[in-house]
């Protein structure tokens, strides 16, 4: 496994997205939609919440293997949301779960430097996520969002 790098989804790679996926018993996890992306994609375009949404893919070198979405507000970066994280079913359990979100940390440093926090939320029985997320340094605030507990990460 070399060194995972994370771009941005433009026109040139958002089909491939669409091909990503997950292990059917973990859909649920990720999003209600099929493909994945479609939905992400969507939010892009549309902007629920009045957020801006960067979709991202990871690659390890030329191989997309992972996906997920960064929104926040567009006049305060301090905050960013991370959404529909997840690896492609064919490269789970290569570890590639934990260096893509060491590799958005370090991404989220020097491409969004006034990002103070990274939050997310989990679904309450991904036991699987929240053990990753809590190993990076992720903590639960207390507070859910549609049901699901939220995570902060503090990166400053």
């Amino acid at each position: 496994m070399s060194e995972l790098t994370i771009s941005e989804v433009t026109r040139d790679n958002w089909r491939d997205t669409l091909l990503l996926g997950v292990y059917p018993e973990q859909q649920r996890f990720i999003s209600d939609v099929v493909p994945i992306a479609a939905i992400a994609l969507a939010k892009a375009y549309i902007r629920p919440g009045g957020l801006l949404w960067r979709p991202y893919a990871f690659y390890d070198d030329r191989t997309m293997i992972g996906f997920m979405m960064l929104a926040y507000e567009p006049d305060n970066t301090a905050d960013c949301w991370m959404f529909h994280f997840f690896i492609d079913v064919a490269h789970q359990g290569k570890g590639y779960g934990k260096q893509a979100l060491l590799r958005l940390l370090d991404f989220l440093k020097q491409e969004c430097p006034a990002c103070c926090a990274l939050l997310l939320t989990v679904h309450p029985e991904n036991m699987r996520a929240q053990r990753l997320y809590r190993g990076i340094g992720f903590q639960p605030t207390g507070e859910e969002r549609e049901g699901e507990p939220i995570y902060r990460l503090l990166l400053r």
